[in-house]
């Protein structure tokens, strides 16, 4: 044993070959250790863009789900098309088909109420990296990444949403448009013997939006459990309110209660008032979280939609910069608060464009409506929008 010890002294202090053989023995594996780290760092970052691309794919999907251009069938192409595709420019043909038919897309459709639907989608993929001859002793050829992405979405379907209806019924919504319409003036056993023509006024045209914009949400909430909803009118100043109540009922009576438009146009109080009649407080002891809770819904959405014909005037018949800028201020609060706006500008001139455009929270949420047509369009898309589900990713 000491004989033993003596030799392998010997080996190490000696000088004469020993580095050389050292070197021969350590060196593969340096460069193994080398290659592993080179070839670790390149499976980070590929499952990294595997991981964005499922993630985007995922939501795409989802959205196009909700916004009913694709169904359940042609949804699985195209999520396995859109994964693929993102690694079109940095990768060879060989290896996006590889990635393509390496790719599943489940889709899972709910119902939800009397219309709704809403979609679980799961987008799963691998991606093959190739390894550097030292590790491929190891490991082989290649090896695979996975990511998995999952998202929900959904349209139509029950969600607890408190919104506020802002109409403007200011003089100049007495004005006719260019809408027709005919009534029977004489009429026996039910048969129409005679009609009349006439041009609908902006406050019919808002009428038949506010309608339209209802029937959309009842559509939704047939029998109220999930939105409620109030109307303020407003002209120089709140001209009439109903107060928040389960579904439209209340505030199709509101609306239709509308009598001739007067006045100047003022936002400014009728924006306060439907603020603090639906904010969120800190406890969530305000009544609309009350309210909602009673149905077991939250959280809830706040939304107030304001529409204006106009520009602010106050009570005269010019533009006033302090008016405009106190609704922009409110507007600035309520959205400060949580609440969502939309914005309706029906033939308003360029400053009341202006106003809504800044008032609405996002860029799709403000409407140029010039004709009847378009304004009852408007109002049936925000009652879309509302009551939407967005995508979003639950993995």
């Amino acid at each position: 044993m000491r004989h033993v010890r003596q030799k392998i002294r010997a080996l190490v202090l000696g000088r004469d070959g020993n580095f050389s053989v050292m070197t021969a023995l350590i060196m593969p594996v340096l460069l193994g250790v080398a290659g592993m780290a080179i070839d670790a760092t390149s499976m980070v970052l590929s499952k990294a863009q595997l991981q964005d691309a499922t993630d985007a794919a995922a939501l795409a999907v989802s959205s196009r789900l909700a916004d009913k251009k694709i169904d359940g069938t042609t949804g699985s192409d195209y999520g396995k098309n859109f994964v693929a595709g993102r690694f079109s420019g940095t990768a060879d043909a060989a290896t996006v088909t590889a990635i393509k038919a390496a790719t599943t897309v489940s889709i899972t459709t709910t119902a939800q109420g009397s219309s709704g639907k809403s979609f679980t989608v799961a987008v799963n993929s691998r991606l093959p990296v190739p390894l550097n001859p030292l590790t491929r002793l190891i490991f082989g050829q290649q090896v695979n990444v996975a990511a998995a992405s999952k998202t929900v979405s959904g349209y139509g379907g029950p969600q607890g949403l408190s919104m506020e209806v802002l109409l403007d019924t200011s003089g100049s919504m007495v004005q006719p448009t260019t809408t027709q319409r005919t009534k029977c003036t004489l009429q026996i056993l039910n048969i129409c013997l005679s009609y009349t023509t006439f041009y609908l006024t902006k406050m019919d045209a808002v009428k038949e939006a506010a309608t339209a914009m209802f029937d959309g949400l009842d559509k939704v909430d047939p029998t109220p459990k999930f939105i409620r909803t109030g109307v303020i009118t407003y002209a120089n100043g709140m001209v009439g309110q109903s107060a928040m109540a389960w579904g439209t009922t209340k505030s199709r009576s509101q609306v239709n209660a509308i009598a001739t438009p007067v006045g100047g146009t003022d936002a400014t109080n009728s924006l306060d008032t439907a603020t603090s009649n639906i904010k969120v407080n800190t406890g969530k002891t305000d009544t609309e979280s009350v309210e909602q809770r009673k149905n077991g819904n939250d959280p809830v959405d706040r939304a107030i939609v304001l529409m204006t014909d106009g520009e602010m005037t106050g009570n005269s018949a010019l533009w006033d910069s302090t008016i405009d800028n106190n609704v922009r201020l409110k507007c600035a609060a309520a959205k400060t608060a949580g609440i969502k706006i939309y914005t309706v500008a029906f033939m308003a001139p360029s400053k009341g464009q202006d106003l809504l455009k800044y008032c609405a929270t996002t860029e799709a949420n403000y409407y140029e409506s010039n004709s009847v047509d378009a304004l009852v369009a408007a109002f049936a898309d925000i009652a879309a929008k509302v009551t939407a589900q967005p995508s979003r990713l639950t993995n």
